[in-house]
């Protein structure tokens, strides 16, 4: 029997899961990471915290799964995408926090950038939005702000990455600086058609190439484990960013197949074939994948609140003591009774893209309880992802006949059959909710000849349920009304 271990960082935790060649979960360790917002539309981790929390759930699952390094075919990666790193190449130290994705602190010299006029040309060269959101502004606000960053850049010495890079230099201890394609999509730097880097946007934002890392194919060998680390050297063979991964954990291959996954964030990612196609209701074009000497695209919606409301709803309110908590409360009562939560704690994106509109809660009366604010919340998480659907419906030709969830709140029954809803499109739930993880894996296996080809993934999903529209168009068009409403209310004077 083959083994594969999925490396899967993401924004609250670290994991790691071993898999045989079937997509059986042999083994499973986890490891919660801290989040840091020292100043308001800040959000920070320490690099090192991911390192050690990685490593040590690798080991963690390997212990578990009463196996060694050297049982291990192969190893794929997967990570929370847009987090920038910074390091010292000499010492492989960290020189800042880790700026997380949802990190808003670039955003003066975004709209700098707009202003200027330099949203279509990046648009045109990178299929993204000029946002906060995208690793380069996380970059140059670095480069303008922490002091003797400029001077180790004229030196050589410093090193740029996604959490990818970051991961991959500690695994093979500084042998290799690299980022994989799809992450490297993500960065605002890397030429679409090309999957390069821009010579004109690395002069337009003032970042020098001695910091990039080398970019690679989402199935590439990079190398083995550094010897020492695990006992036994372990073959680095599939990287993805987490959605891209859960892109092909769903075994959304073909072009006219999505999947969302509700995590930390929502990301529903439509697989548009060998074509680059370009949105026109602010969506972002992306890379899904570069395999089998083949890129793979995809059109993007992404929101950035999702499961972390339901950690506003524990860790802020206290209304909750666990996010599994939410749906048994949100049961008590039969509806939200017009309290509409729009959870833009971190400004909104796709398709709104107002990266100054904060969050609020409207409809309230003297009668609403957390349990309607708990229903509220499972609801937001729902009216956003209706928004990027109608914006991808409207972009494609063709409408979507189904879509595939993944994601801790997929679990959610009275969500998902909301959702449904909502979309007027079945949502089909997979009987292996690891679609990120096993993504990963799936790809590093595809390299390591575990697998022959994508047929054989294919064969691998399952369905475990379908949940059916069952809504009246009268029902849905009142929720979308009620839900557009509150969106006005909190837009910034931006738009």
């Amino acid at each position: 029997m083959s083994y594969l271990l999925a490396l899967d960082q993401g924004t609250t935790s670290s994991r790691a899961i071993v898999f045989d060649e079937s997509g059986r979960i042999h083994a499973t360790a986890q490891r919660e990471i801290h989040i840091q917002t020292p100043h308001s539309g800040w959000v920070e981790q320490d690099a090192q915290e991911i390192w050690t929390t990685q490593i040590a759930v690798v080991q963690q699952a390997l212990a578990s799964a009463h196996l060694l390094a050297k049982d291990i075919k192969a190893l794929g990666l997967t990570n929370q995408r847009e987090t920038t790193v910074v390091w010292d190449k000499r010492t492989g130290q960290a020189l800042t926090s880790a700026i997380v994705w949802q990190d808003r602190r670039a955003s003066d010299w975004c709209n700098q950038m707009i202003e200027q006029g330099h949203m279509q040309l990046i648009q045109e060269k990178t299929g993204l939005r000029i946002d906060p959101y995208f690793s380069a502004s996380k970059l140059v606000w670095l480069l303008e702000h922490v002091e003797g960053l400029r001077t180790l850049v004229d030196q050589g010495h410093l090193a740029f990455g996604t959490i990818d890079s970051w991961l991959i230099w500690n695994l093979t201890q500084g042998a290799e600086h690299v980022i994989e394609a799809s992450n490297a999509s993500r960065t605002m730097l890397m030429n679409l058609q090309t999957q390069s880097w821009d010579e004109e946007l690395l002069e337009l934002f003032n970042i020098p190439c001695s910091v990039l890392p080398k970019i690679i194919s989402s199935d590439c060998y990079v190398a083995d484990t550094a010897s020492g680390l695990l006992g036994s050297t372990i073959p680095i063979m599939g990287v993805l960013g987490d959605q891209q991964a859960a892109l092909f954990g769903q075994s959304c291959f073909e072009a006219g197949t999505a999947k969302n996954t509700y995590g930390t964030g929502c990301f529903m990612l439509f697989n548009t074939g060998t074509d680059v196609q370009f949105s026109q209701n602010k969506l972002l074009t992306t890379l899904a994948w570069q395999c089998q000497n083949q890129a793979h695209y995809a059109l993007e919606g992404s929101v950035f609140m999702a499961g972390a409301i339901m950690q506003w709803l524990r860790d802020g309110l206290g209304i909750i003591q666990k996010s599994s908590d939410t749906e048994k409360l949100a049961a008590q009562v039969k509806s939200s009774e017009g309290v509409v939560l729009v959870p833009a704690f971190t400004g909104l994106g796709a398709p709104h893209w107002d990266s100054e509109a904060r969050a609020m809660i409207c409809g309230m009366s003297r009668g609403t309880t957390k349990a309607h604010i708990a229903r509220a919340s499972l609801e937001a998480i729902a009216f956003q992802v209706s928004d990027v659907l109608s914006a991808m419906q409207a972009d494609l030709d063709q409408p979507l006949k189904e879509l595939r969830v993944d994601g801790g709140a997929s679990c959610n029954d009275m969500m998902m059959q909301f959702q449904a809803d909502l979309l007027n499109v079945p949502v089909l739930r997979p009987k292996l909710q690891e679609s990120t993880a096993w993504g990963a894996a799936a790809m590093a296996g595809l390299k390591a000849g575990v697998f022959n080809s994508l047929d054989d993934l294919s064969a691998s999903w399952q369905l475990e349920r379908e949940f059916i529209p069952q809504m009246s168009e009268d029902e849905r068009q009142q929720h979308l009304a009620r839900w557009k409403d509150a969106l006005q209310r909190v837009r910034s004077d931006l738009n």
